[in-house]
């Protein structure tokens, strides 16, 4: 299953923020929208970074409360992973993985095209499976 056939199901809707945010209003958005990271755009709208719940939960352990009055560029994971369109869920889950990562923005020419979490993969893959299990089962049904 391809990256595109999922973004086709769960849509291309992407929450993004400014670098110049501050920190509490990416965590309000997080709790709000019941999501796990937001891509942090810069001004020409390419991705700069991403903000996870772990990245806030890090900083709020190593400086309090006054980590939630920072711009989120001083918190934000920068060298983003990101995925394709045309990329497989196998290449999905392998790059997740290996990078220990929970959230892949979708890049299609250079721009944010949606977001894929492992969440979406896991999903996917499971109706997969079970397709194929009904299948299987009709095939033998029909051959007896």
């Amino acid at each position: 299953m391809s990256v595109a056939h999922i973004l086709k199901q769960k849509g291309r809707d992407v929450i993004t923020a400014a670098p110049s945010d501050a920190v509490k209003a990416v965590a309000k958005t997080l709790a709000e929208k019941r999501i796990g990271a937001i891509v942090i755009l810069g001004a020409a709208g390419a991705i700069e970074g991403i903000v996870s719940e772990r990245d806030i939960v890090r900083a709020v352990a190593d400086e309090g409360a006054a980590a939630l009055a920072k711009p989120v560029s001083a918190i934000m994971t920068r060298g983003v992973k990101s995925c394709a369109e045309h990329d497989n869920e196998s290449a999905l889950m392998a790059l997740m993985t290996q990078h220990r990562i929970r959230h892949l923005p979708v890049v299609t020419n250079g721009k944010l095209t949606g977001m894929i979490s492992i969440g979406d993969v896991v999903k996917f893959r499971i109706e997969e499976i079970e397709r194929d299990a009904a299948d299987m089962k009709a095939y033998i049904a029909g051959a007896a």
